[in-house]
């Protein structure tokens, strides 16, 4: 049985917790904390760049849509502010580096924080009005996803793999079931570090058929904001899933690092 405790959009999330070290591979279940954020409750003049990197900080100046900007630099902030107790540093000290890609071997892979064993790891999603952040003990990813366009679900939908597409199909190409699936098959493939550079008719992460789930991970969906769908992924089996919504005060300029 999944223990999953789940805050309402706006309530202020639980305590984060610093993370257990990295247990070795075996049966032993594997907490994970969701943090989600409204971002159409900030603007761009709220956010204090400060604490992003120089690459960060590059992203917010370039020309993207504000819409884009506001996801990108709300992400960003709340993730290293979340990263920054566990861690025991000041947000801006915190450094990434890119993983080996499981595909080639380049490194392009999951993104990582610098630190020695047991450092935790994370996901990053944004999508519509809603970022997503995981932090777990081993490889962990997560997806948000806005509900596409019917005719884009059913053009999509061929692509993915068979099972997928019966379950799809099977549904009327409903925009939020194929949003579940989009968001569970990320949600994996962001996990492995390859993201859509693996075929995406290889494996299948329906909800249907939980036996036929890739091995060595656990994959659920989740409950995010009316229009998104979004989804879970970790290596190992899922012990504790909190789930959190992030006041907007989270990450505007001069918050606390950390959650009410």
């Amino acid at each position: 049985m999944i223990d999953v405790i789940d805050d309402r959009p706006g309530d202020a999330g639980p305590e984060p917790r610093a993370p257990a070290p990295d247990p070795d591979p075996g049966p032993a279940r594997v907490d994970v904390d969701l943090w989600q954020l409204r971002v159409d409750h900030v603007s761009e003049d709220d956010l204090d760049p400060s604490e992003l990197d120089a690459e960060e900080r590059a992203r917010l100046t370039a020309p993207l849509r504000v819409a884009d900007r506001l996801r990108y630099g709300v992400g960003h902030i709340a993730l290293r502010r979340l990263l920054a107790p566990r861690l025991g540093v000041a947000p801006a000290a915190i450094t990434y580096h890119r993983e080996p890609c499981p595909g080639c071997g380049a490194l392009h892979g999951r993104p990582a924080v610098v630190g020695p064993p047991g450092t935790p790891h994370f996901s990053l999603s944004h999508s519509g009005g809603v970022v997503l952040i995981g932090i777990a003990a081993r490889p962990v990813g997560v997806d948000v996803e806005t509900f596409p366009r019917a005719g884009t679900a059913r053009e999509v939908t061929t692509a993915l793999h068979p099972g997928e597409q019966a379950e799809i199909a099977g549904a009327g190409y409903a925009p939020e079931v194929f949003a579940r699936v989009w968001s569970r098959k990320e949600a994996y493939l962001k996990g492995l570090g390859i993201g859509v550079a693996r075929s995406l008719d290889k494996d299948y992460l329906g909800e249907r058929d939980p036996s036929a789930l890739p091995g060595g991970w656990d994959v659920r969906s989740v409950p995010t904001a009316d229009g998104h769908a979004a989804a879970v992924a970790v290596a190992g089996t899922l012990g504790l899933l909190r789930t959190g919504w992030l006041p907007a005060s989270f990450v505007t300029a001069g918050a606390v690092g950390e959650p009410a």
